[in-house]
């Protein structure tokens, strides 16, 4: 399934219940393969955060930030519940994507 260019909220995490990061973007495609050549985020990069594990597509720039806003501020076991119930197996969804 290839993803247009759509606003999305991300999780990219180093592994299953390793270090998350939380992300927005417009082109998720080309912002996963950023994040696994340890592009355009430091932080990621720095953990190795490469699997992408958590996505929702959003209808605009606007909700999307505010959902990762509230994502970031958010508990780690929220961020854990997210995951978990979408991706269970933590499997690498940017596989998925192109």
């Amino acid at each position: 399934m290839r993803v247009e260019r759509q606003p999305a909220v991300y999780m990219m995490a180093n592994r299953r219940n390793g270090t998350i990061y939380v992300g927005v973007t417009s082109d998720l495609v080309r912002r996963v393969a950023q994040h696994r050549g340890g592009e355009g985020s430091g932080f990621t990069a720095r953990y190795g955060c490469r699997m992408l594990v958590w996505f929702e597509m959003w209808g605009s720039m606007e909700g999307a930030i505010a959902r990762e806003k509230r994502l970031k501020t958010g508990s780690r076991r929220g961020k854990l519940a997210l995951i978990e119930a979408g991706n269970p197996e933590w499997e690498d969804l940017g596989f998925g994507l192109v």
